[in-house]
């Protein structure tokens, strides 16, 4: 779904803000350059593509509240050229957006249900917008549980708000680091040291997991064999994205194109895919 009517012209957008997440990772809020414009409406799951001038563009997940769309917030891993030009925007900068492109998390359709958010370093952001969805219309829904894994406690995404959703009495919230500090007191191991901690009824949930694929498949499979349907276990391949509009090619996963066909996919959709190292 596009909210512009080319989506290849990008649209002109203001830093408003720039925050340090880790030491390579931090989040950018924009805003329209006109400030009576409209904002841009999105879904979870979807992701825009951040032009900056002179250097090129990269596709990016959306990580800001969909409730809120006159902020728009992506958080980035400075990896690459454009990257790390994101990373040196200061407050007042002008970057290009094209979007919003691709499937979104189906939450409207869990209504009803439990639901599992399973996220793996850089996959939370993708997932947030879920958090803030699930949580604005909590009533909706059974049982929800975030599963967090990540490398270490110096990697761990949006502390504060873990901090928050912590403190909730219904939303449970599990964290697990791959390699601990001295002054960690949590739980040592992957996402999947988590699973058991996941409090569902299997035949009424769903469960959306963001992350490495290895992570990703590992983690379905998980649930899958604790009886979550395969049609109710959604991943997204957002890591994959390249022109945003199956232009290129380069995204093409067997016979879809994730820019087009995704990110978002239910697993029993692209499971096979998955096993194959060359796709």
């Amino acid at each position: 779904m596009s909210c512009v009517s080319d989506p290849m012209l990008p649209k002109s957008f203001r830093v408003s803000r720039v925050k340090t997440e880790t030491a390579d990772t931090f989040t950018l809020d924009l805003h329209p350059q006109d400030d009576a414009a409209m904002g841009m409406a999105f879904e979870p799951g979807q992701f825009n593509m951040l032009y900056v001038f002179g250097q090129g563009e990269v596709p990016i997940s959306i990580s800001g509240d969909p409730a809120q769309p006159n902020t728009l917030v992506h958080t980035i891993r400075a990896v690459g050229g454009v990257t790390e030009a994101l990373q040196r925007c200061r407050k007042g900068d002008m970057i290009g957006v094209r979007g919003p492109f691709g499937t979104p998390w189906p939450v409207s359709a869990a209504h009803g249900k439990d639901v599992i958010i399973a996220a793996g370093g850089l996959g939370l952001a993708p997932l947030r917008p879920v958090v803030y969805q699930v949580l604005n219309t909590r009533e909706k829904f059974g049982k929800v549980t975030l599963l967090y894994g990540t490398r270490s406690p110096d990697d761990i995404l949006f502390e504060k708000e873990l901090e928050k959703w912590r403190g909730r009495f219904d939303f449970d919230v599990h964290v697990a680091v791959a390699t601990a500090t001295p002054k960690w007191r949590g739980i040592v191991g992957f996402i999947t040291a988590l699973i058991p901690k996941a409090n569902f009824d299997p035949a009424n949930a769903a469960v959306f997991a963001c992350g490495p694929e290895l992570m990703m498949r590992v983690t379905a499979n998980e649930f899958i064999k604790r009886g979550v349907p395969l049609n109710q276990t959604f991943v997204s391949m957002e890591r994959n994205m390249k022109c945003a509009v199956g232009f290129c090619g380069h995204c093409q996963l067997g016979p879809t194109f994730i820019c087009k066909d995704g990110p978002v996919f239910p697993y029993n959709r692209i499971r096979d895919l998955m096993l194959v190292r060359e796709l």
